[in-house]
């Protein structure tokens, strides 16, 4: 096996090998029945202030992180989002909560 080959075989295998580790993401989607939000909060100096929000979808509770006291979406919108499971707590993530646009009942 010749010194080029081998350095090709192995930027593969560490493209791939990355992916198979991490555990897929989670979608959740769902009418939203209750927003509760606790904060501000500043875990160390200079760490700007943040707000958990906690939401019900569907009768699960899903937390989520922001740096707004307000979120862009009110109770009874119907949201998606991505999340993960982290101990007994599901955490949305950054940026994926929003509102989830169904064309059955859209009206221009």
């Amino acid at each position: 096996m010749s010194y080029i080959h081998f350095i090709q075989e192995r930027i593969m295998n560490r493209s791939n090998r990355g992916f198979s580790r991490r555990k897929p993401k989670l979608q959740g989607r769902g009418k939203l029945e209750n927003i509760a939000t606790d904060g501000p909060h500043s875990d160390w100096l200079g760490m700007p202030d943040y707000y958990i929000h906690t939401l019900t979808v569907e009768g699960e509770e899903y937390k989520y992180l922001a740096g707004a006291g307000k979120l862009d979406v009110t109770v009874g919108d119907l949201v998606c989002f991505r999340y993960q499971e982290m101990g007994t707590e599901k955490r949305i993530d950054k940026r994926s909560l929003g509102i989830a646009i169904d064309p059955a009942t859209l009206n221009l």
